[in-house]
């Protein structure tokens, strides 16, 4: 008999997209303590003397939602390819981290990721909450998918950290 790996629980449940507002955003201190680890975990890697594979991994989740939003929901759209240009930042930070064991991005993997990010904070303010709250759920079912090995072809995978 083998064993299945748990995966984490969801950030927000079905209850909390049911109950999330179809016209206002996320409260203010919910958008403002998302945002602020994610600039966090950005400065982490710009500047930071040690970067962890958190401060990577919060700012692979903001890529990852706008993703979602993007592809999946369809809410905005990526005319300038900065979301991919983010994607592959930040999968080159992840072999970089695998080489020398410091999580760093070059120039324009900050300038993508930086943009990214500035987006995302923009749509925050816009966005219903119900919108956001989906967009963590499925962008997680989405993780999930690519972990048990059923990707898709625009897929990257570096989640041997």
């Amino acid at each position: 008999m083998t064993r299945r790996k748990a995966h984490p629980p969801s950030t927000y449940s079905m209850i909390d997209v049911l109950l999330a507002s179809q016209t206002e955003p996320m409260p203010a201190a919910k958008r403002v303590l998302q945002l602020t680890r994610m600039w966090q975990g950005l400065a982490s890697i710009e500047r930071g003397q040690a970067p962890t594979i958190d401060d990577w991994r919060i700012c692979s989740d903001a890529v990852n939602l706008m993703e979602t939003l993007i592809c999946e929901m369809k809410v905005c759209q990526d005319s300038s390819g900065l979301l991919d240009d983010a994607t592959a930042a930040l999968a080159s930070a992840c072999r970089r981290h695998r080489d020398s064991k410091t999580i760093r991005l070059d120039a324009s993997g900050i300038q993508a990721v930086r943009a990214v990010l500035e987006d995302y904070a923009e749509l925050l303010e816009q966005l219903p909450a119900r919108t956001v709250i989906q967009a963590h759920r499925l962008t997680e079912q989405r993780i999930r998918e690519i972990l048990a090995g059923r990707k898709r072809p625009k897929d990257v995978e570096v989640m041997d950290l």
